[in-house]
């Protein structure tokens, strides 16, 4: 990246026994002099895996919703999987119709580890990420709807949760103590990492209640459901240190 001075080294590491891929980003301040950066991950589903029955989950806890003239969590708050629309109205942000409002809401998250999910009960599949919190704080949601159907879903992690150019985030500086933008010295490098992956789910499944990271598995619970419905997909070795 030539114009902001920052290059990166991506290694991806396949796991020999579930559709998981570790990915390793190395980002170094090429700049004569140090400088402010974010880096935010940019998964984003669309049809047709996306539809009106596809369900997103996530850890986030405490959220704002971004619109008008200057973003801020100053307005009112809420927690996942709940937000607010531009009318005051609850909305729930596991499913997206016909209506896009919210477009962005971005929530803070409160574990080591953060995660989201996305399945898709028609396709019979599931996507999700996990990321260590000290890399990336945020988790962002936004949403796009065409011709009344739904066109496109960020599943977005990044070391901001708050999408304004560099001058807003110097002056709002942290958002309920997260910071909302990172350093890097002249020449300095700083490692980053998250896990993507992929399983087969039931044609009435529920969603993703909770996900728990071992170095050898990831084991995601359903919904309402006993354990016995529980996914499990084999990482050993690939997770984020």
């Amino acid at each position: 990246m030539p114009k902001a001075g920052l290059s990166v080294r991506r290694t991806l590491r396949l796991s020999q026994h579930a559709a998981a891929c570790a990915v390793l980003e190395e980002i170094t301040n090429e700049n004569p002099l140090g400088r402010i950066f974010n880096a935010v991950q940019h998964p984003t589903i669309g049809p047709p895996f996306l539809d009106a029955t596809t369900l997103v989950d996530c850890n986030g806890r405490l959220g704002f919703g971004q619109g008008g003239t200057l973003p801020s969590p100053e307005g009112p708050s809420f927690f996942w999987p709940q937000a607010l629309n531009q009318d005051g109205q609850s909305v729930n942000m596991r499913r997206l119709a016909a209506d896009p409002n919210p477009n962005v809401v971005s929530y803070v998250i409160e574990s080591n580890f953060g995660w989201v999910t996305a399945a898709a009960p028609r396709q019979r599949l599931l996507i999700g990420y996990v990321w260590k919190t000290t890399d990336y704080p945020w988790v962002s949601l936004w949403r796009d709807v065409r011709d009344g159907q739904p066109s496109a879903r960020g599943l977005e992690f990044g070391t901001t949760g708050l999408h304004q150019p560099f001058g807003v985030l110097v002056k709002k500086a942290r958002i309920w103590e997260r910071p909302l933008f990172e350093h890097l010295d002249a020449g300095q490098a700083v490692t980053k990492s998250y896990l993507m992956f992929l399983c087969r789910i039931p044609e009435d499944f529920e969603g993703v209640e909770s996900l728990e990271a071992t170095p050898a598995r990831l084991r995601l619970h359903e919904r309402g459901r006993s354990t016995a419905r529980d996914l499990t997909v084999e990482i050993t070795g690939l997770l984020p240190r």
